[in-house]
């Protein structure tokens, strides 16, 4: 069974991992079947997702970056939406102070933060304060220049070494270890055989004490081995996750939450012993 503590609550899952769902608050989206808003959050919900990733400011590559107030004239309506119809876990992908505050005002319960806390430095600290939990992501550099240096000596070790000091910083911050979680940022900053090697070893990652999440929905490299297009992505994401659940992942983050769910229940019922 795996646990994910909020600030006042605990919630559990029976599947070998949570299944989190996406919405994309935004225009720019690569995945252009996931932007909506609060119709599409609660059909994730009506599709088994357990938790919700909501975010108002596209990382795909060569995007580029909103300010705080457009973030959250995105953000706020759809939390604000679901939380009238539902307790649902929300999570909020941004890297700003500003609109995680507003978004815990309006009810959201987790920061994903693909800077794990580095562009504001003003999130940890409330993050302690308000007992939130944190998910801390590695990349290289920004959206419009991260695919432009994905060269590594040895990127599992730099990835881990990455987040390491990150997870240093959150609890030096005061944000609790129970509150950690780490995504190694598949896609920000890595080529199609760094992705593989993090998706093989991510159970790996800061000698697994903290849980992982991985976010490899109908990403680049699935369509670079595949050869397929976005739309076209769903089976080779089915893979990806159950291969790297089966790795060590806790969570999945996922836009086709139905076919998730499917898939994890024959990975439990396969290998119950285990899940």
């Amino acid at each position: 069974m795996k646990t994910l503590k909020l600030r006042d609550r605990s919630v559990t899952t029976e599947l070998p991992a949570f299944i989190m769902g996406i919405v994309n608050a935004t225009p720019d989206s690569f995945f252009d079947a996931s932007r909506g808003g609060v119709k599409e959050a609660l059909r994730l919900i009506e599709e088994g997702a357990e938790i919700l990733d909501i975010g108002g400011e596209s990382t795909r590559p060569g995007s580029e970056y909103v300010n705080a107030d457009e973030e959250i004239r995105r953000v706020i309506p759809v939390i604000e939406g679901v939380r009238r119809l539902s307790d649902i876990p929300i999570s909020v992908d941004t890297r700003k102070f500003e609109v995680m505050k507003a978004a815990f005002e309006a009810g959201a319960d987790i920061l994903n933060d693909i800077s794990a806390l580095e562009d504001d430095d003003r999130l940890a600290p409330f993050c302690a304060e308000a007992k939130i939990p944190v998910i801390l992501m590695h990349k290289r550099g920004n959206p419009g220049t991260m695919q432009k240096n994905t060269v590594y000596e040895n990127i599992f070790d730099e990835v881990n070494e990455y987040l390491e000091s990150r997870v240093q910083f959150a609890l030096e911050a005061g944000i609790a270890a129970d509150k950690i979680w780490l995504d190694p940022g598949i896609g920000f900053g890595k080529d199609v055989q760094g992705n593989f090697q993090l998706i093989r070893r991510c159970g790996e990652l800061c000698n697994g004490k903290y849980p992982v999440l991985m976010a490899l929905s109908r990403k680049t490299c699935i369509g670079e081995v595949t050869a397929r297009n976005v739309a076209e992505r769903l089976s080779g994401t089915l893979s990806a996750n159950l291969l790297s659940v089966q790795r060590g992942a806790s969570m999945i983050r996922v836009h086709d939450v139905k076919e998730a769910l499917d898939s994890m229940k024959i990975l439990s019922a396969v290998d119950f012993e285990r899940f």
